[in-house]
């Protein structure tokens, strides 16, 4: 009798060549956190109590840039009520900052074959929605705790970019090679470094420098 073997085709890895999009200062001009934290300000009160802990944690930014603290505290006015009154607006102006080239961009390198995919530090109440007709294979962004939205369950910045990509390889059996990778900030050195082809956006013009 012929024995049964178990087909272990699916366990195997597959390669995949990867290209990743930061957005903030990448593919829009100003940041999308700054556009909320704006427009709170021009609709609450309550941002302005807030105050001196926001100048407290810009203090807090130039003494420890990775600091979970003060980027908590900066934003510890923003309420559950504040996102559900306040993103879609904040959105809809957003996605008028976008660059040009950017849909397009994410089109060609789709065209080409390679896996799509954003990975931002920007907030999921902002970021997915931001890119949402632009068809990425993937979209990762901080993760906020829904009662208390100025906390972070994960703070997708620096390192964690890796961490993201590594995740959701692990999660698709993928063995990513990262081709190409678009950024406006040395904050993104560590997915910078380990694309073969680094391109450099200036955030005010969304030119490649």
């Amino acid at each position: 009798m012929k024995k049964k073997f178990k087909n272990k085709d699916k366990t195997m890895l597959q390669k995949v060549d990867v290209v990743v999009f930061d957005f903030d200062g990448t593919l829009s001009r100003s940041d999308s956190n700054y556009e909320f934290f704006k427009y709170c300000f021009k609709h609450s009160f309550r941002p302005w109590l807030f105050l001196p802990c926001v100048l407290a944690a810009v203090v807090g930014s130039l003494l420890n840039r990775n600091g979970i603290w003060w980027r908590e505290t900066i934003r510890n006015f923003i309420t559950p009520k504040m996102v559900k009154d306040f993103a879609y607006n904040v959105i809809k102006l957003h996605k008028q900052n976008r660059f040009g080239w950017a849909k397009d961009q994410v089109a060609k390198e789709h065209k080409a074959g390679n896996k799509v995919l954003l990975i931002s530090a920007s907030p999921d109440y902002l970021i997915p929605e931001l890119v949402s007709d632009m068809k990425f294979d993937a979209v990762f962004c901080s993760q906020m705790e829904k009662d208390k939205p100025y906390k972070y369950k994960f703070l997708c910045w620096g390192r964690n970019k890796v961490v993201a990509l590594d995740k959701w390889a692990m999660e698709h059996k993928y063995i990513p090679n990262v081709v190409r990778a678009y950024s406006d900030s040395k904050n993104d050195m560590p997915i910078m470094e380990i694309a073969k082809d680094q391109v450099w956006i200036d955030p005010k013009t969304g030119l490649r420098k």
